[in-house]
C-alpha cells in the first residue's frame, strides 16, 4: 500500500541541477549578494517593502519580539500568545523576560477566540499580540486588526504554516507591524532551513539587519552606516568590529538563498495545488464530520489538514487506523501550550477550555502539493468514521 506522508520535499531535481551549475561558478556561499536578491524577490512576492532572510522561522519570531524590546516600542512587557501555537512562539517571550498571556482558540479556524482575546486586552492592556495562523487557516483579520487598534496592541504575525494564504484577497503577512515565515524542509517552499521576516517599517528593518548579524552595521545602507559612525565617533576601520545593539548570529547563507530564489519561481503553483487539495477535502468532509471554516474570498494555503474527533477514544482509534493504512498523522501542533512541561514549570498548568479539546481530540493529516485525489479519498474514507 502506497505511503501517504505528511510532507514532500519541494526541492526537485531541477532545483538541484540549478544549484550545481551555480556552485560551479565558485560563488560565495555564506551571506552575500544572493541573500539580498532572495530578500528582494520575497518582498516583491509578498507585497512588502522589506524582508530579512534568517536561519529559521523560529529565529524570525525571536527577532520580531527582540526588535520591539530594543527599540522600546512596548508599553509594558505583556505579550499575548495563542495557546495553540508552536514552542518558538512562546519561548522568546520567556527568554526575554516578558510576561506571556495565553489566549484560547476557537474551534472554527483554530485561531484566537475573539471574546477571550478582548477580555485579556481589556484587563491586561498588553503591548503585543503574536498571532499564529494555524496550518494555513486564516484568522479573522478584520476583527483582530480592529481590536489591536482599539486597545493599542502591536500586531505581529506568525505565518510559518501559512505562506500564500489570503484573507479577503490580501496575503497574510501584510496586516501586522512584522510577519514571520518558515522555509524549512516540507513547508510551503524550502531553503532546507530558513525563515523570513517582512515589514514596511524602515526603522524596524534596519534594526533587524543589525540584530541578525552581531549588532554591527555592515548590512545597512552606506548612509545609515555613516549616521551611526558619526553619532558614536567610530572610524570606518574600527566599524568592522563595532556593535551598536546586542545582536545574534542568525544569518542564513547564499547557498540557501539561491535555492529560495528558484523556489519562489514556482511557489504559486505549489500553493495552488495545496488549495485545490483543500477544496477537495472540503467537498468530501464538510457537513459530514468536523471541518475547519474559512472566510468568503479567502484563499487557503494549507500546511496540513486539521481534524477534531468526536471523542478522546475516537482519536486513539483514528491514529491507529491511519497508521494501519500507511497514512501519516501528527498531534494538532502543540495541542495546548499551557500544558507543556516548560510552561508548567514556570506558571503551573493553564488548561483553556477550547484548546483542551484540541489537545485531547486534535490531529492533522497530509496536504502536500503532490497529493492526488486518490490519496485524499483514502484519508477521507477513514476520517468520515470519526
Amino acid at each position: 500500500m502506497k505511503r501517504i506522508d505528511l510532507i514532500q520535499d519541494t526541492i526537485d531535481n531541477q532545483d538541484i541541477d540549478n544549484l550545481i551549475e551555480w556552485l560551479k561558478s565558485y560563488p560565495r556561499l555564506t551571506k552575500g549578494s544572493k541573500t539580498i536578491e532572495f530578500e528582494n524577490k520575497w518582498s516583491e512576492w509578498l507585497g512588502s517593502k522589506y524582508s530579512i532572510f534568517v536561519n529559521s522561522g523560529s529565529s524570525a519570531n525571536l527577532l520580531m519580539l527582540y526588535a520591539l524590546k530594543v527599540l522600546k516600542r512596548m508599553k509594558n512587557n505583556k505579550v499575548c500568545v495563542p495557546t495553540l501555537c508552536w514552542a518558538t512562539d512562546l519561548s522568546p517571550v520567556l527568554q526575554f523576560d516578558m510576561e506571556p498571556l495565553l489566549i484560547d482558540c476557537n474551534l472554527d479556524n483554530l485561531s484566537v477566540d475573539l471574546t477571550h482575546l478582548e477580555e485579556v486586552f481589556k484587563t491586561e492592556q498588553p503591548s503585543v499580540l503574536l498571532l499564529v495562523s494555524v496550518l494555513g487557516l486564516s484568522p479573522d483579520m478584520d476583527s483582530i486588526v480592529e481590536l489591536c487598534k482599539k486597545y493599542d496592541v502591536i500586531l505581529l504575525e506568525d505565518n510559518c504554516e501559512s505562506q500564500g494564504t489570503k484573507f479577503k484577497g490580501t496575503k497574510l503577512g501584510n496586516f501586522g507591524l512584522m510577519s514571520s515565515f518558515s522555509t524549512y524542509f516540507g513547508h510551503t517552499m524550502s531553503t532546507i532551513e530558513g525563515g523570513v521576516i517582512s515589514t514596511n517599517n524602515e526603522e524596524i528593518y534596519n534594526t533587524l539587519l543589525q540584530l541578525r548579524s552581531h549588532g554591527w552595521d555592515r548590512d545597512l545602507s552606506s548612509e545609515k552606516q555613516q549616521e551611526l559612525r558619526k553619532e558614536w565617533e567610530v572610524s570606518d576601520f574600527s566599524a568592522l568590529y563595532t556593535f551598536y545593539v546586542p545582536g545574534f548570529n542568525l544569518r542564513s547563507t547564499d547557498l540557501q538563498a539561491q535555492i529560495g530564489i528558484k523556489q519562489l519561481d514556482k511557489v504559486d503553483g505549489m500553493i495552488n495545488n495545496r488549495y485545490e487539495n483543500f477544496l477537495y477535502y472540503k467537498s468530501k468532509l464538510e457537513g459530514k464530520t468536523w471541518f475547519p471554516k474559512t472566510f468568503d474570498d479567502s484563499y487557503t494555503s494549507n500546511f496540513a489538514i486539521p481534524f477534531i474527533t468526536k471523542t478522546i477514544e475516537d482519536k486513539e482509534s483514528l491514529i491507529k487506523e491511519l497508521d494501519e493504512n500507511n497514512i501519516a498523522c501528527r498531534p494538532l501542533i502543540s495541542g495546548s501550550m499551557g500544558t507543556q512541561p516548560f510552561y508548567k514549570k514556570l506558571y503551573g498548568e493553564n488548561k483553556l477550555p477550547k484548546c483542551s479539546i484540541i489537545d485531547e481530540r486534535g490531529v492533522y493529516v497530509p496536504n502536500h502539493d503532490k497529493m492526488t485525489k486518490e490519496d485524499i479519498d483514502r484519508v477521507c474514507n477513514i476520517l468520515l468514521k470519526y
